[in-house]
Order: structure tokens, then sequence, then C-alpha cells
């Protein structure tokens, strides 16, 4: 175990620093390239979880410390054990204990007995530590204020479980392709495997529990792919047709790509800023059989010598509705940047207007739950612009069962994420 809580501490430190946990991660697996995959798995799942609550972790570990660490990887090694203590199924005894080891290894020589003390604390001032807890909003939720406090204002019925349902563990949710199969069909291949399983709706299909890509049934072949409940919905509302030109914006990983060219035959761009990310596109649509024309561009500036039926704008945004997923956006985000996202979301709108054919229909998505990146950003954009008409979105009783969508702003529940949706029409 001790293996597994140094990977954690290590990605965790990083990731306090200010780095993204997708590319901490990897590098503190790296400096253990002989640990088992056990252990590997091991770090990885103390790292998600740690910074999952690491409101809560953090909180405790400031009432059993005179003064803060100057030590980061110790001060993280802590934050990992305390998380175990309240969640963890393993003993006490053994995560203590192991901790304790983890720091010999990491040093300075000081650090076994500080862990030994802080911990042994912890576990006795337990229940009097948790008191001052419940009563702290950032620590008993594992938000930062601000965030509580945005949610409050603007979901004053359910920002309690907004926040609740961001500090669960993500389903894992199949999209299976029609041109293949069918929800009902794969779901028996499933269920003909042993593999338990929900249908949500449509092409969805839920796992009871996650399991890597490769072990998926029929994955490798196209059958399926791994995309939320929430995010299969982009595709639909679209409202795509055979023969149309259609721009995917913001293209990368490819998922929404894909499905929209199951959906139907359409000539197909697919952009995206970043190269290397644009290589994903590539490799998700060629496991499933399509094609499409990638361009690197980037979506507020990009033109082309072509108008557009249909264009998708999966705009960039703070990921507010997708924290279960990305545990770090909570503390690597800070309100200012909700300013930014917007002024980035202003000049995509704008330049991907341009390039939408007259009656044409453009989707514009968040995967967040920030009213200033979703419905006040289209209220300002109509206001913008004359030639511009927001429709009504329209869902089969099928395709919206298990989904709680307001508006247009799905709010996350345990069958998907938080998404929003704008559907827009050039008069």
């Amino acid at each position: 175990m001790y293996i597994s809580q140094q990977i954690a501490a290590m990605a965790i430190s990083d990731v306090l620093s200010g780095r993204n946990l997708t590319l901490a991660l990897p590098d503190a697996l790296n400096v253990f390239p002989k640990a088992t995959p056990q252990q590997k798995g091991g770090g990885a799942d103390l790292s998600y979880g740690t910074l999952r609550f690491y409101g809560e972790a953090n909180a405790y570990l400031t009432q059993l410390l005179e003064k803060p660490l100057s030590n980061a990887d110790i001060n993280a090694l802590l934050l990992v054990a305390i998380y175990q203590l309240l969640h963890d199924q393993a003993d006490d005894f053994t995560i203590v204990n192991q901790a304790v080891k983890a720091a010999g290894n990491a040093k300075p020589r000081w650090a076994k007995g500080l862990v030994n003390g802080v911990l042994r604390n912890f576990l006795r001032q337990k229940e009097s530590l948790s008191a001052k807890i419940k009563a702290d909003e950032p620590a008993f939720y594992s938000y930062p204020k601000w965030w509580i406090n945005r949610l409050k204002k603007q979901y004053p019925k359910q920002w309690q479980s907004i926040l609740e349902v961001g500090n669960t563990h993500p389903p894992m949710t199949l999209r299976v392709n029609i041109k293949k199969s069918s929800g009902q069909a794969y779901a028996q291949v499933l269920a003909d495997q042993d593999v338990e399983a929900t249908i949500l709706g449509g092409e969805a299909v839920m796992l009871a529990k996650p399991m890597p890509v490769e072990l998926v049934p029929a994955f490798m072949e196209g059958v399926v792919s791994v995309q939320d409940y929430g995010a299969q919905l982009a595709a639909h509302l679209l409202d795509v047709k055979p023969n149309m030109r259609v721009l995917d914006a913001c293209s990368a990983p490819g998922g929404k790509a894909g499905h929209i060219l199951e959906l139907a035959n359409v000539a197909l761009t697919a952009l995206d800023n970043d190269a290397d990310r644009l290589k994903r596109v590539a490799s998700n649509l060629e496991r499933l059989g399509l094609s499409a024309d990638l361009k690197v561009g980037d979506a507020g500036h990009w033109t082309v010598d072509q108008s557009f039926d249909r264009i998708l704008a999966d705009v960039p945004c703070t990921a507010s509705g997708i924290v279960r997923r990305h545990v770090d956006i909570k503390w690597l985000r800070r309100e200012t940047d909700i300013v930014s996202f917007t002024q980035q979301q202003v000049a995509i709108l704008a330049n991907l207007w341009r390039l939408l054919s007259k009656g044409g229909k453009l989707l514009y998505v968040t995967c967040s739950v920030f009213s200033e990146e979703n419905q006040q950003q289209i209220d300002h954009f109509l206001k913008r612009n004359a030639d511009a008409t927001q429709l009504k979105l329209e869902l089969t009783d099928d395709r919206v069962n298990n989904i709680n969508i307001q508006d247009g702003q799905l709010i996350p529940t345990n069958s998907h994420d938080g998404f929003f949706y704008a559907l827009l029409q050039k008069n």
C-alpha cells in the first residue's frame, strides 16, 4: 500500500502546485517503474479519491498541524492517509503503518515521526474534529467557497445535489453504434457474458461496474464507444441529415464526431487547435470504420471557402459539470477563469456563425453548470445577431429517459454529467 500512497502523494503535490492531474499522475507513476499493476492502480485511485475530498481532508489536516508544512510531499502524503482513514475500507492500523513507511522512504528524517503523530492524533480526535468540519461548507462539501456560493445563487433548490453528485464515482456509459447494433441487442451481448448493465435510453448503455475498454465486448470492433449519456444528446440535437456539410468545431477527442457519422452519412469536417489531440479523433474514427476531413485550427479564427449546414460548437469552458471525472478542476479553477472562458466562447460563436449557411443550425454545447457560460452567453449572442433564433430542443421520450434537463441545462445526476445545449438557427 505504501507505494500507492507515495504515487498518490507525488501526483497530489504536483496538482496543488497548479498542474493538471492528467499530466501529474503519469509522471508520478514513472517514478516507480517496478510498481505492480495493483500498486499503480491503487496510486491512481488514491489520487482521484484524495482530490475528490481534498477540502475535507485538508480541513482535518489544518486542525491537526500547529502551522502549515513547508514540505509539500509530506503534506500531500498526510492528505492521502487522512482521505483513506475517512473513506477507505482498509483498517486504520494498516493505513497509518503504511503511511509511516512511505514517509520513511520519502524523507526527510523527521517525516516518519510527524506522520505517525499526526495520523494517530487524527484517530483520537476524529469525533471532536468532525463537528467543525460539518460547520465548514468548503470542508463538508469539498468545493471552494466561491463555487458553492455560485451554485447556491443559480440553483437554490438543487445546489446540494449538484455538489454531492460531483463527489461520486462517474458511471461508465457506452454508446452503441447503430450502424452495427442496437441498445437492446448489445445489452443482450453483455448479459450473455455476465456483464451487468442498464439501457438508459437511445443508444446509451450504462455498465454496473467500470472495466478497461479493451475488455468491453466488441469495443475494438467499433460496436460501442465510451461516452457519457448526457454527451450523447449532442449528435441528435444537431439534427443532421444525409449529405449535409457538417463542422464539428473543437472536435477532440472525437466522441461526438463519431456519433454524428453513425447517425447519418454526412460530409464531416473535424476541427481542433491541437494537432496531437486531432490524432485521437482520427484513431477513434478509424476504430469505428468512419472518416472525416481533419483540420488543425482555432475555432475562434479559422476560416474556409465554404459554409456548413450544421455546426457543432462544443466550446472550451470551466468543465464545472464534469468534476467527478476531472477531480482536480475544483482546485485548479479560479472564479476569474469564468470571464476568460466566456471571452473565448464569444469569439468562437462569432466566427462559427459566419461559417453557417442561411437556414442552417448551430448547436452550442458546454460541459458547465455555470449560467454565465450557458444561457446568459446565448442571450448576449442573440442580442448581437438579429439573424439568429434559438430553437426549442426536440427530444423523444426515449431520448430524455433518465435525463434531468431544464431549459437546455442538464443537471448532473447518477446517470449523466452536467451539460448545456442551445440550438440556434440562422434566419
